[in-house]
């Protein structure tokens, strides 16, 4: 039912609406430009495109993703599919599945358009297959253990152990990592160093192992912990598409350490053959006599002969990386690709594995003999598409279900992120009050001067009721706004920052996020600050997102946008009380939350927010904004 609804909604997208409509909303690149084409790793065609107008506009392209290339002046002909492996502003390499371009690519009037990605869905339909079908072996054991039909079983360590770098609890979850024949979940709530322990599991286990599989869903926490682990001194090998272009991440990449080998001059003089004889047949691309098409067909013959000497010696290099690594971190699906077809480990990492679909999960889960899971099940869920009713069941991931049996988890109860006022309602909420602030971060303001009225406190809520700041609906996207409030929110961030003032007053300078869960509230911020010369020269890095681009990240400041303001007491998207866990605890030192109570308090979970916030003595009305 998810793909059926995912594929529908896909192509009723590209459908329904023009290639202006697919612009805006960042899913089509049109026009573009081929800067460059050249023979990749593993063979495939790798092209440079860059756009030719519309620079710097935001799009949905990223690493990983699937992607088609057509034309517009031939829309009979079948468009390219690729994967995007390098991703600029306004330039992607694309890496095809093609040994050369066909003719229509050399006429203009080209575009890419984001693809279906297909291939994730027949990954987890394989990979449920395996797991319904396991009997006897260790896939049977662990389905099992997970779904409450055997009990976990843990080995005694010889020793107990403390490492040094780490706390109690976070040395307790590496314990149970270290004990566990099956399962094992690190129970990691915001800024609580959830990363840092895997790293040093990670490191524990090596001890013991030759080689671990690391995956998360999100191509964001693997290059995270790729980055980590390689600071650590471990030997790790990044699969698929990095996200964050940092040095670290990038010289883990199968492609940097191919081109690093000793081999690799000599793997390149064969392609650069191979190149040169592609070429001198592409001469005879559009000429239809026969001796012309026999020497074209020798040029194309000698080619892919000298390709299939360069294959042989890239395989030979990949297989040595591959047997060099002590960790190969990837994404669940890429878990499952052509390279890491016949590798069995012992056991696999599971980061951020309450945001993966379950038959995500299972993919990496078939090719290990236990599983380690991490994440936090009261922050982001996995994205659903359909909205069957039925389809409501892949909501419960396997990180939840494993959270229900006895005795497997740990939960980091040390948070070294926020201020105690910042963390506390989310602490009452969904942790149990178990949560406790560092000492170094319990009472960090931005200023304890007492003149300093915006900055000497940790929260602020920014009541808008009564001001009549209407949300307005964007009928193309359906995505909601309130630009009142948006004018609010900057007007009290420019009196923050104006106090604040680290040229002046000798501060060190601060992060700044603004983050609404809609879209086109995100739009709107970011279209007033590129018109705001105040907020345009300010030496503070503002980022604006929504709540999904902030997970796993902090700033000093954060301030959220609700946006919901109606009469009927509508409030939607915010219903979702995991986003806006994460959005809550994304601050360090001063959180500003602006929103209309009357709109909102009727919900339970806004109700009680505001109940808190009149507790901690927060409350300010929009009112006393107005000049």
């Amino acid at each position: 039912m998810e793909r059926d609804d995912d594929f529908e909604q896909y192509s009723e997208l590209f459908s329904r609406n023009n290639i202006s409509y697919r612009k805006q909303n960042g899913v089509t690149w049109y026009p573009i430009s081929i800067v460059s084409s050249e023979i990749g790793l593993g063979e495939y065609l790798s092209i440079d495109i860059e756009r030719t107008t519309n620079h710097n506009e935001p799009h949905q392209f990223s690493g990983g993703k699937i992607v088609s290339l057509f034309s517009n002046l031939y829309p009979g002909e079948t468009p390219l599919s690729g994967t995007v492996k390098v991703l600029g502003p306004n330039k992607l390499r694309i890496a095809l599945s093609v040994d050369e371009l066909p003719d229509w690519c050399d006429d203009g009037k080209l575009g890419i358009n984001l693809s279906f990605d297909e291939a994730s869905y027949r990954e987890m339909d394989f990979a449920l297959d395996k797991v319904i079908r396991a009997s006897g072996n260790r896939l049977a054991a662990i389905r099992d253990v997970i779904y409450d039909n055997r009990t976990p079983e843990f080995e005694k360590i010889p020793h107990q152990f403390d490492i040094e770098k780490l706390n109690a609890s976070q040395n307790e979850a590496v314990r149970k990592i270290l004990s566990a024949c099956d399962i094992a979940i690190i129970h990691g709530p915001p800024g609580t160093g959830k990363t840092t322990t895997l790293v040093q599991a990670i490191k524990q286990v090596l001890k013991t192992e030759k080689q671990v599989l690391v995956c998360s869903p999100s191509n964001t926490a693997v290059d995270l912990l790729t980055e980590k682990l390689h600071r650590e001194g471990v030997t790790v090998l990044r699969l698929g598409n990095p996200a964050r272009v940092s040095e670290d991440v990038l010289s883990n990449t199968l492609d940097a350490k191919v081109a690093a080998h000793e081999s690799y001059k000599d793997l390149k003089n064969y392609r650069k053959t191979a190149d040169e004889y592609f070429r001198m047949a592409g001469k005879y691309k559009r000429t239809l006599g026969r001796e012309e098409r026999e020497q074209r067909q020798l040029f194309y013959q000698e080619g892919k002969k000298i390709l299939q000497e360069a294959r042989v010696l890239e395989d030979y290099m990949i297989n040595d990386q591959f047997d060099k690594a002590q960790v190969i971190a990837c994404t669940p699906v890429v878990s499952s690709s052509k390279m890491m077809r016949d590798r069995q480990f012992t056991t696999v990492f599971i980061d951020e594995a309450a945001q993966a679909l379950e038959p995500m999960s299972w993919i990496p889960i078939t090719r290990s003999d236990r599983v380690i899971f991490a994440g936090d099940h009261f922050q982001l869920p996995p994205t659903v598409k359909s909205k069957r009713p039925e389809a409501a069941q892949l909501k419960e991931t396997l990180f939840e279900k494993a959270m229900n049996l006895e005795n497997v988890s740990i939960m980091l109860n040390m948070q070294y992120r926020m201020h105690e006022h910042i963390m506390h309602f989310s602490n009452r909420q969904f942790y149990d009050e178990n949560l406790l602030a560092a000492e170094n971060v319990k009472h960090r303001l931005l200023s304890n001067d007492e003149h300093d009225h915006l900055l000497n406190t940790a929260v602020t809520y920014i009541d808008t009721a009564g001001c009549g700041y209407n949300e307005k609906v964007n009928p193309e996207s359906l995505s909601i706004s309130n630009e009142e409030e948006a004018i609010l929110l900057l007007k009290h961030l420019k009196l923050l920052l104006h106090q604040y003032n680290p040229l002046e007053k000798r501060r060190r300078e601060i992060s700044v996020g603004i983050i609404s869960p809609y879209k086109e509230q995100v739009l709107l911020i970011e279209d007033l600050i590129r018109n705001d010369d105040e907020l345009q020269n300010t030496p503070i890095k503002i980022v604006v997102k929504t709540v999904d681009g902030f997970q796993g990240q902090e700033r000093d400041v954060i301030y959220i946008s609700l946006v919901r303001s109606n009469d009927t007491k509508e409030i939607g998207f915010l219903n979702d009380i995991r986003r806006m866990n994460v959005a809550l605890t994304r601050a360090k030192s001063k959180l500003v939350v602006i929103g209309d109570s009357s709109t909102l308090a009727n919900h339970p979970f806004y109700k009680s927010f505001i109940d808190y916030i009149e507790e901690i003595q927060a409350y300010v009305s929009a009112w006393e904004f107005y000049e």
